[in-house]
């Protein structure tokens, strides 16, 4: 039973937006995953499928071979906060108006048995 890990750190994506994508996958086999992510209206998909297939790819080089995403599943995905990056818009009156570039942390482990 090999596992590989994918890690994107620093993802500009708020990780609630992001959270709402996980449970959709979750325990899935990778194959039906990467369907679900292709066709879901979200923009936070597209980071989790780069993500996913990274994963894939990881597990392939540690089998020695190329992985077909029907023989992989989904162990665990997580997703945590990153730094938050402070930034001012100028406002009305010359007051500084401050707002937040929220960053997450996404982790992929797949599998090759179920």
């Amino acid at each position: 039973m090999a596992e590989a890990l994918a890690i994107a750190r620093y993802a500009r994506y708020t990780p609630r937006k992001v959270g709402q994508v996980l449970p959709l996958i979750r325990r899935k086999n990778a194959e039906r995953a990467l369907t679900v992510l292709e066709f879901l209206p979200k923009r936070a998909a597209l980071l989790v499928r780069k993500v996913l297939q990274s994963a894939l790819s990881n597990l392939g080089g540690k089998l020695g071979r190329k992985i077909d995403p029907k023989e992989a599943w989904i162990k665990s995905i997580d997703i945590g906060a990153g730094p938050v990056l402070k930034r001012i818009h100028t406002g009305s009156m010359g007051r500084a108006m401050p707002y937040k570039h929220k960053t997450c942390h996404l982790t992929v482990v797949v599998t090759d048995q179920p």
